[in-house]
């Protein structure tokens, strides 16, 4: 990674902070080298930003990322534990899904690496919601609703709390960014069921409560 590209991300962060970061080259070099294959531009930033903020982010941020952690983990457990069962994804939807599933494993480490040790553990998932959906592992098409419903729910979930992250600077950037990514999952998985991939011009936001109502029953621990 050259300099030039180092360096819109580096002068996006505070000052002070960046006057104690030290070579840029080094602290990417060293992130890069961490990440390996997933050290695309939005998980080098979160990883620079765990040495960024090692003082402590905000509460009211730290909850906000850990809420969209939360959900990234749901997603990632989602499509690793679909991608394993034999003959559940139709063949030529495999590579859809294996690269949803590719990026929110990145999400989760992109999250992961902003807030550190603040980071919440990952909790037990039922991906049945509890009964609610038991063929989900077993029928494609109640996967593919269970997906784009979750996919859905992540959009709205970073819409809402987008707010929470103004003047947060780029990690208010980064949340964008993966709240853009989850907008394309959902009109994929749209596509694969055989549905318009929009209903209409604007989005509407889902509150905390909203999204915990619908996220809840997959939780158990």
């Amino acid at each position: 990674m050259n300099q030039a590209n180092e360096r819109p991300v580096l002068e996006t962060l505070d000052a002070e902070i960046h006057s104690r970061l030290g070579s840029r080259r080094d602290l990417f070099t060293r992130a890069a080298g961490k990440l390996g294959a997933i050290a695309t531009a939005p998980v080098l930033l979160a990883a620079v930003s765990t040495q960024a903020f090692a003082q402590g982010l905000p509460k009211q941020v730290v909850d906000v990322l850990n809420f969209a952690l939360t959900l990234e983990y749901l997603e990632d457990d989602f499509y690793r534990t679909a991608l394993g069962v034999n003959g559940l994804i139709p063949p030529q939807y495999v590579p859809v899904f294996a690269q949803i599933s590719k990026h929110e494993t990145a999400h989760v480490k992109a999250l992961q690496g902003v807030l550190g040790s603040a980071a919440v553990a990952k909790p037990e998932f039922d991906f049945t919601a509890r009964g609610k959906y038991r063929d989900v592992f077993q029928n494609f098409k109640t996967f593919a609703a269970v997906s784009q419903a979750l996919e859905d729910t992540g959009v709205a979930a970073y819409k809402g709390q987008a707010p929470a992250l103004v003047g947060g600077g780029k990690l208010l950037t980064t949340a964008l960014q993966i709240h853009s990514v989850e907008a394309r999952h959902a009109a994929e998985v749209r596509l694969v069921r055989g549905i318009k991939p929009w209903t209409g011009a604007f989005d509407k936001p889902m509150s905390k409560q909203q999204v915990l109502a619908i996220a809840k029953p997959f939780i158990v621990g």
